[in-house]
């Protein structure tokens, strides 16, 4: 187990439609835009919270044309520590598969898998 204290930051979902899926998490859920990051040619991420910001989620909307059966929309679960460091030294020690950020990056994180397979990321809290 790691040692250093995590709280669920967000979860990530594809969309095919950026534009419908916000009307539905903004206009019906009543979630709120607060971030948006466009990744060129690849991708646009957003991300949505409650008026709290109590939780988020991360749509992602691929801009490749693929498409996705229900079940492979679901991207990550992402995980903020205050310590990524430590957390990086322990995933080492215990020889387990990770993926770092690009240095250059504003945003420092780590993607690790779960045993089946799933892709979780932790993110430093800044």
């Amino acid at each position: 187990m790691i040692g250093i204290v995590m709280k669920l930051y967000h979860s990530m979902i594809r969309v095919r439609d950026l534009e419908k899926s916000l009307e539905f998490y903004s206009g019906f859920l009543g979630l709120q835009e607060v971030r948006r990051h466009d990744l060129g040619d690849e991708a646009t991420l957003v991300f949505l919270s409650d008026e709290d910001r109590n939780y988020f989620i991360e749509l992602t909307y691929n801009k490749d044309g693929r498409d996705y059966e229900l079940g492979t929309q679901f991207g990550h679960l992402a995980f903020l520590t205050l310590d990524l460091d430590s957390v990086i030294e322990d995933v080492k020690a215990k020889g387990q598969w990770f993926r770092e950020s690009k240095p250059g990056n504003p945003s420092r994180y780590i993607f690790v898998k779960d045993p089946d397979g799933y892709d979780i990321e932790i993110l430093q809290a800044q």
